[in-house]
């Protein structure tokens, strides 16, 4: 029973022309992949964190590799526009016990001669105890998980490209 229900659920998904949105952001991105970041003078170490961030996404969500700028058939160049920290959540007492770390990126992509820029956001919820200053380690892990969830605004934004770009064809 189980393995006809498997060929139905495999002969439903090849039949619709199913397509996941990686082979669609892949087509537009290319296999081989760079990244630079700018560096900001107000946060040298954050930047350091969201090209970690980035790099990981690449790795993930695209199933690309990294490549040096010279040999990739897309360089991506970072840069953070926003990063901020605003509280959500205070206790009884008025002590803020929850923040969301809000991280914007441009993000400028050049394959194949042509550039295109893109603004993505992500954000990130986390608590901390009543009456506690919030510790640099939980700062750049929320601007890691941030950063990550606007690297997946970006992968969106690609894949539509790419679904557009291969309905026109």
């Amino acid at each position: 029973m189980k393995v006809i229900l498997s060929i139905l659920i495999v002969l439903g998904f090849s039949a619709c022309g199913y397509k996941p949105s990686s082979k669609f952001s892949r087509d537009v991105m290319g296999d081989k992949i760079s990244t630079s970041i700018v560096i900001s003078a107000q946060n040298p170490e954050n930047t350091v964190i969201i090209k970690d961030a980035v790099d990981e996404a690449i790795i993930e969500v695209f199933h690309a590799s990294l490549y040096s700028r010279e040999s990739s058939d897309t360089h991506l160049t970072l840069s953070i526009s926003n990063l901020s920290s605003t509280p959500i959540v205070y206790d009884n007492n008025g002590f803020v016990v929850g923040y969301r770390m809000n991280v914007s990126l441009n993000i400028t992509r050049l394959h194949s001669g042509v550039s295109n820029s893109y603004s993505v956001a992500g954000t990130y919820d986390f608590t901390v105890a009543p009456n506690a200053v919030v510790t640099d380690q939980e700062r750049f892990d929320a601007i890691r998980f941030g950063a990550a969830k606007a690297i997946r605004s970006f992968v969106a934004k690609v894949s539509a490209e790419g679904a557009r770009a291969s309905k026109k064809e």
